[in-house]
This record gives C-alpha cells, sequence and structure tokens, in this order.
C-alpha cells in the first residue's frame, strides 16, 4: 500500500471515500442521476411515439 499516506494528506476523508462528486476524487455524475434521466428521455420518446401514432 505505497502511495495511500500522501494521498491522505491532500485530501479529506469524504473526498476519499467518494463523498465530493464534484471534487476530483470519485467525482463524475451521479448514478441515481444517470438513471433517473435516462427513464426521462425514454418516457419522452414513447409518448411522442404515442402521439405520433394517433394523428396517423
Amino acid at each position: 500500500m505505497l502511495g495511500v499516506g500522501g494521498a491522505r494528506r491532500h485530501l479529506g476523508r469524504t473526498a476519499l471515500r467518494g463523498g465530493a462528486r464534484s471534487g476530483r476524487v470519485g467525482g463524475g455524475t451521479d448514478p441515481v442521476a444517470q438513471k433517473r434521466e435516462l427513464l426521462r428521455r425514454l418516457q419522452e420518446r414513447r409518448t411522442e411515439e404515442a402521439r405520433t401514432e394517433e394523428s396517423s
């Protein structure tokens, strides 16, 4: 486990555990938010398809 002590000095405990989502460590988009966005787009696509079928 070389190098762990140096990283701990520069990063806070929450960042090491992935708490800082907007920070360097553990960053990226929230998986729950990604799923919510995916479901929203899927629902929009389905309602749009239903509208086009009704008008045809």
